[in-house]
């Protein structure tokens, strides 16, 4: 749906006596070389150079030298340059003769070259000459009916003669699959003629209009060659040729076929031209010779006998335009879903009669739509680029409105009404000539259709339903009818502009207003500057101009401004890009500030001067957005704002609204921001609309901020839009408007589906976090074309809590539809259902309220509560609401079986209500209201065997708190439970507390409670030996189990008085001082060198040992840890477990053999990274639990070489950093001990084992638990391989695979990675600290 646009328009005055021959581009200067002559009067040709500046005077072309040239053939009235070739690696142009002769020209001859040299002859005259696209072969046909090819030094290397044995290398059988004749007509129809033999064989009949030309073309890749010969004087026939001088095929006879022909570079198609009696057919052959389609130039039988009666082909070098040229003008074809389309049509001049006919063509080599056509006195270099004519993108001007130029034939489509696939379009109109340009108003109700004869202006109105037809109100001729019309802008409703070329060297803009039918010139180019296209802005209230630099200048962009004191606009500058761009447009902020977006032929898209992306392969601008695609296959948004401010999104579009992934090689054909849609184009022709999240978000989030709640929810309902976001985007400002939001929607049901789809996530900060930047003191700002407004720039304390969010609207639904029961019953019980928990007691009561009022309406409450929920829950619901009567209508709703409840509920009926409420509350199962009842009841023997029954003692014993006989019986039952229930300590106290010590004392023995049960038991009172025993049991348990080694020391001096034994337990708890005072206080000074000294040396070896150990583990971990990081931030595809081929093969990282690369099953995945791969909302998984327990396992033990080693390394040091604090004060006690016992060398030694593993850990914290700031990249993924914005994003995946993300969670998030604090240590001051 793309048109041709004229960028670029050099129109040249050709003086002189000799006519224009061949032209040649310079690609390297983009300037044309040009040969002038020879004549039938004069024999001399010259060369010379257009250079590409501006337009210049003819006698400025510069010249780089002439020669004679006399036609060695007697029967040539003179010669002809057949082919004109420049090399710009050597400076050196080549032209091939008809008369036979190839020369070469040198514009920078070495010494010992000449300036002119002719480097060899063909004696019999050549025919057609073309160099291969490489330069490097140069293929000749000649008189004689011969194919040479000559190597870049002109060395002959093939030789081949046509010969009519040619017509034998290809036997062509056509089956006539898809041809009418092929079709079922009936058996007797069948029976009739073979389908497979055509009723007309071409013969390969010259057409009357032949020139008897001889015709080369090359394919693209020069691999092959076609000639198109006449054989025989009979028959035009193409040969194709390999590259080495094999012949390959030759084409079937087709009738009228002439000497046109070109080879489309990607190799596919043949082009030649059939002459026919009622029409001319460019038709396509296969390099095997068989016809393939063909379409038809649109020509009337005067055209095909005047300017039509030549007619020569040429692809572009990108096989997007097939140029046919004929006498005096050149049409460009392109094609799409098949359908050839006359974009535009390039006369040699615009002056009727003028005479001139086309001489020469020639494509440039490089960039795809520049070329070079002239006639005998004029030439015009010209570029294209392709764009579409599209209307407006703003509301409510956004029909979607495409124009498609297809010569006199105009395509329109609104494709926000009628998405009809191209080459069909929902308007065909037809045009008096052919199509340049088109330009549609601001509310696209007009459009403006630029011909070589005017303006033709259509009315269209697109509000009535159904859209009526274009009509044509009127036609504007331009002022000067032989000036050259280039582009159209429309401003608003009223003006139209028109770019024109007037004369060689002049250009100017024609105004129009529509409706004073009134035409002006406003501007006029200066001081020799070119025009070279204007364009409206977005908001379509300014125009703008390109001014062409000169040479390699990019060129200037400005605005008009209104008329000035000579009635013309006045321009005024705007900031340009630093290179040349072809695609502009502009846009108008609230503030004023103008912005010129631009995008170049490389893919660079410019805000201004600032370069936004380098892939950029289109783009439109809305009210709201910039919106482009890119050669990555994805679509991206940009929020408008100042330049500066501009926030391009990466290449993430998993974690990413703004950025969405389309059909490789996508283009933009328009947006449509009231529907939220948005048109690509795919590169075989076919369209496709989408719905990206961004503008769906966007519109939704605008519809919030002006409270239209109705079209808000249509728009989630439409595009599965989670609707949480109706409350999530502006919480306090829906729970301020609910009953508005109420009045809006309307429907029951949609109320109903809105409260059913609540849920406790803020979908605002997860799902659809805006990505709108919005600064404090721009809040309240609105946009000018209203399609986005800020909404909640700061979320205010009344922002409802995740815990409550649910709980909090469904009240505020319940406080509004409690005055609309009538309407809005459903909406009721639909609001106490979806709370969380759903609160079915407050909707069965009301129910129960409705049963006296409307037993109509209570039964459809009920129906409708059967529906949300469970019935069964309900019927127990309403049962515990010892309402009878209720609970019976909603098991007759629940469509329970009578023989299940009605006996029951009989039976209930029955009973005083106090026993029923039991009975009731016992069968749901609520056993505490069922014991409360009990106690009502004053059935204490009951109470207490249902106590006993359901583990109630708690309960029992608050009930009977002031009773105090019954609360001693029920709390000597409790504790015997207790005990029974091996929780020894609490049993112990409610025996201590009833007094009952035997089994107090036994009971805290079994809890190890020494100092109650020696207590307890002394109260018993115990025999001395029983004592002795009990004591010494205890002091036993406390040494081999609690290791509890000072309670066991006091029991054995204060109970046992065994004061060497208490001696030796204080010194394994590290008491040391406190076993030299018991010695000395009871007068054993003697025993302390044995104890004391012994336990002393023991004790040191220990902490020797686990320093040691804490050394060595040190100096293996940490480098361990330094050497996984730097891995996984070189290659973290690979540390990962990606895969490892891809890495290798474009020369990466080796993965050594030990690394384990099967940690799941997702480790690559097309079109998504390594560490988004979860952030796709999965919610099933394949992995079963028994992978989830294994790599549980694996994460656990953190084995070498696998993705959970180095989180198993720093929690493995933290571990020791822990262990080494612990020491640290049983260091210090051992280090003062052994002082006091004069090992000062030993002490020594153990402080400095200490204060080295301790500088040790204080070194390695930096390293190990402070991952360093790494930056992000523009996909999002930082140089340690993980995302990041601090999250992966997505929800965790179950399985083997939800082991692993939570690892990476820990990660992203740096949970594991708090730097411990190491304890201080003082140094003693005696060993030199």
């Amino acid at each position: 749906m793309r048109n041709l646009r004229n960028i670029h328009l050099r129109e040249t005055p050709l003086g002189g006596e000799l006519p224009l021959t061949a032209t040649a581009w310079d690609p390297a200067t983009d300037s044309i070389l040009c040969t002038f002559g020879p004549t039938e009067t004069s024999a001399v040709i010259e060369l010379k150079r257009k250079v590409q500046d501006a337009n210049v005077e003819a006698e400025d072309i510069q010249l780089i030298t002439s020669w004679d040239a006399p036609c060695p053939l007697p029967d040539l009235q003179h010669d002809r340059v057949l082919s004109l070739q420049y090399f710009a690696d050597t400076l050196v142009t080549c032209l091939v003769l008809e008369g036979g002769d190839i020369i070469v020209v040198r514009e920078d001859p070495q010494p010992g070259e000449d300036k002119i040299e002719i480097v060899g002859s063909v004696d019999v005259g050549i025919t057609a000459a073309v160099w291969s696209p490489d330069e490097e072969l140069l293929a000749v046909t000649t008189r004689s009916n011969t194919l040479l090819y000559m190597t870049r030094d002109f060395e002959n290397v093939a030789n081949i003669a046509f010969t009519s044995d040619d017509l034998k290398a290809s036997r062509h059988v056509s089956v006539g699959w898809g041809k009418k004749e092929t079709q079922f007509q009936g058996k007797r129809a069948k029976a009739l003629r073979d389908p497979t033999i055509p009723e007309k064989v071409d013969e390969g009949k010259l057409s009357d209009f032949d020139d008897k030309r001889t015709s080369i073309s090359w394919r693209g890749d020069g691999a092959f060659i076609a000639v198109n010969s006449i054989q025989s004087d009979n028959r035009r026939v193409i040969r194709v040729y390999s590259r080495e001088g094999i012949l390959d095929s030759v084409s079937e006879p087709v009738d009228g076929v002439e000497g046109a022909l070109s080879w489309r570079p990607s190799g596919n198609l043949i082009s030649g031209i059939q002459r026919l009696e009622d029409r001319v057919d460019v038709v396509f052959f296969e390099r095997n010779g068989l016809r393939h389609g063909e379409f038809t130039l649109r020509l009337t039988k005067e055209d095909m006998t005047s300017w039509a009666s030549n007619i020569s082909l040429a692809w572009n070098v990108d096989s997007t335009v097939l140029a046919v040229q004929f006498k005096d003008r050149t049409q460009l074809w392109t094609m799409g879903n098949y359908h050839y389309y006359l974009k535009q049509e390039v006369p040699i001049s615009v002056e009727a009669g003028s005479g001139r006919e086309l001489q020469c063509f020639r494509w440039h080599q490089e960039k795809a739509l520049r070329f070079a056509a002239g006639s005998s006195d004029t030439m015009l270099d010209t570029e294209w680029v392709f764009d579409v004519s599209r209307g407006s993108t703003l509301t409510p001007g956004d029909f979607g409105a495409v124009a498609v130029v297809d010569g006199r034939s105009l395509k329109i489509t609104p494709l926000k009404l009628s998405n009809v696939p191209p080459p069909m379009a929902a308007y065909d109109i037809s045009l008096e000539s052919n199509a340049i340009d088109v330009a549609f108003s601001k509310s696209s109700s007009q459009f403006a259709v630029l011909t070589m004869t005017g303006i033709s202006l259509y009315a269209w109105n697109l509000k009535a339903v159904p859209a009526a037809d274009p009509e044509l109100k009127v036609i504007y001729p331009l002022l000067n009818a032989s000036s050259r019309p280039r582009r159209i802008a429309f401003l608003e409703e009223n003006e139209l502009y028109v770019l024109n070329q007037r004369g060689y060297f002049q250009q100017d803009i024609e105004k129009t207003l529509v409706n004073m039918q009134e035409t002006t010139i406003v501007y006029q180019s200066k001081d020799g500057n070119m025009l070279s296209s204007i364009f409206p802005n977005t908001l379509q209230n300014s125009l703008w101009i390109y001014q062409e630099g000169r040479t390699r200048n990019p060129g200037l962009y400005f605005k008009l401004s209104s008329e000035g004191p000579s009635g013309l606009l006045e321009e005024i500058l705007h900031e340009s890009p630093t290179q040349k761009t072809c695609w502009v447009n502009a846009i108008q902020l609230p503030d004023g500030q103008d912005i010129l977006f631009s995008l170049s032929k490389s893919g660079a898209l410019y805000a201004d001067k600032r370069l936004l992306a380098k892939n950029c392969t289109s783009f439109v601008i809305t009210g709201a957005h910039l919106i482009f695609t890119t050669t990555q296959h994805l679509l991206k948004f940009v929020h408008l704002s100042k330049v500066d401010e501009l926030d391009i999104p990466g290449d993430i579009p998993e974690i990413d609204e703004r950025c969405r992934s389309i059909e490789r090689g996508a283009r933009l054909v328009s947006v449509m921001p009231s529907i939220f849609a948005v048109t690509l184009q795919m590169p075989r022709g076919n369209t496709e609309t989408i719905y990206p999240r961004a503008l769906v978000l966007a519109g939704i989030r605008n519809y919030i901020d002006n409270k239209k709640y109705h079209a808000a929810y249509l728009a989630c309902r439409k595009h599965m839009v989670d609707m949480n976001i109706l409350h999530d985007y502006s919480p306090a400002q829906f729970m301020a408007n609910v009953s508005i939001f109420i009045d809006q929607v309307k429907k029951v049901e949609y109320i109903d589906e809105f409260l059913s789809r609540l849920r406790v996530e803020d979908v605002s900060e997860t799902l659809y976090k805006n990505t709108l930047k919005i600064a404090v003191s721009d809040i309240g700002a609105t946009d000018v074309t209203n399609e986005v407004a800020p909404g909640d720039a700061v979320k205010t304390a009344s922002k409802s809590n995740k815990d409550n969010k649910v709980n909090q609207i469904c009240n505020a639904f319940l406080s509004v539809l409690n005055n609309r029961i009538d309407a809005n019953l459903q909406n009721l019980v639909t609001a106490h259902l979806c709370k969380s928990p759903p609160d079915l007691d407050s909707g069965l009561q009301l129910v129960a309220k409705l049963r006296e009022q409307n037993t109509q309406q209570a039964e459809e409450a009920v129906e409708h509560m059967c529906f949300l929920t469970d019935a069964y829950r309900l019927y127990d619901h309403a049962l515990g609401l010892y309402d009878l009567e209720l609970t019976l209508m909603v098991a007759q709703q629940a469509q329970k079986d009578p023989r299940e409840y009605l006996p029951f509920l009989q039976k209930l009926q029955a009973m005083p209500e106090l026993r029923r409420q039991y009975e009731i509350d016992n069968h749901l199962g609520r056993v505490r209201k069922a014991l409360k009842s009990l106690y009502a009841l004053h059935a204490y023997d009951e109470l207490k065997l249902y106590a006993i029954k359901h583990t109630l003692y708690s309960d029992a014993l608050e009930l009977y708190k002031y009773q105090p006989e019954l609360l001693r019986d029920m709390s000597q039952l409790y504790g015997d439970y207790l005990y029974d229930q091996s929780n020894y300590k609490e049993a112990a106290i409610i025996y201590e507390s009833l007094s009952v010590y035997e089994p107090a004392y036994q009971s805290y023995n079994l809890a190890h409670q020494w100092r109650e049960c020696l207590y307890c038991a002394s109260l018993v009172p115990l025999p001395d030996t029983q004592m002795t025993s009990l004591a010494q049991s205890l002091a036993t348990t406390l040494t081999d189990e609690t290791k509890d080694y000072i309670s066991a020391a006091r029991i054995h001096s204060e109970h046992l008085h065994d004061i060497p034994t208490a001696a030796r337990l204080l010194c394994r708890g590290n008491q040391f001082g406190e076993a030299c005072r018991l010695l000395a206080l009871h007068g054993k000074q003697s025993l302390i060198s044995d104890i004391v000294d012994s336990a002393l040396g023991d004790a040191m070896g220990s902490i020797i040992d686990l320093l040691a150990d804490c050394k060595a583990q040190l100096n293996a971990q940490v480098p361990r840890i330094e050497e996984l990081r730097v891995r996984r931030a070189t290659d973290p595809l690979g540390f990962y477990g990606g895969d490892p081929a891809a890495g290798m093969a474009e020369g990466g990282i080796d993965i050594p053999d030990n690394i384990s690369l099967s940690a799941t099953d997702a480790t690559t995945m097309a079109g998504r990274s390594m560490f988004t791969r979860y952030t796709g909302n999965t919610s099933s998984s394949r992995q079963s639990s028994k992978t989830r327990r294994r790599e549980e396992r694996k994460r656990a033990r953190g084995k070498k070489g696998t993705v959970y080693e180095e989180e198993y390394l720093v929690n493995s040091v933290r571990r020791l950093v822990e262990r080494v604090n612990g020491a640290v004060v049983e260091g210090e006690t051992i280090i003062q001990a052994l002082l006091r016992r004069g090992m000062r060398e030993r002490a020594a030694l153990v402080q400095h084992h200490l204060d080295e593993v301790l500088g040790m850990c204080r070194d390695c914290l930096d390293d190990v638990f402070e991952a360093p700031k790494e930056a992000v990249g523009a996909d999002g993924v930082d140089a340690r391989g993980i995302l990041g914005n601090g999250d992966l994003g997505g929800e965790r995946p179950p399985g083997g695979d939800g082991v692993f993300w939570d690892s990476l969670q820990e990660i992203v998030r740096g949970k594991g990675r708090e730097r411990p604090v190491v304890k201080e240590f003082q140094k003693l001051a005696i060993l030199g600290g």
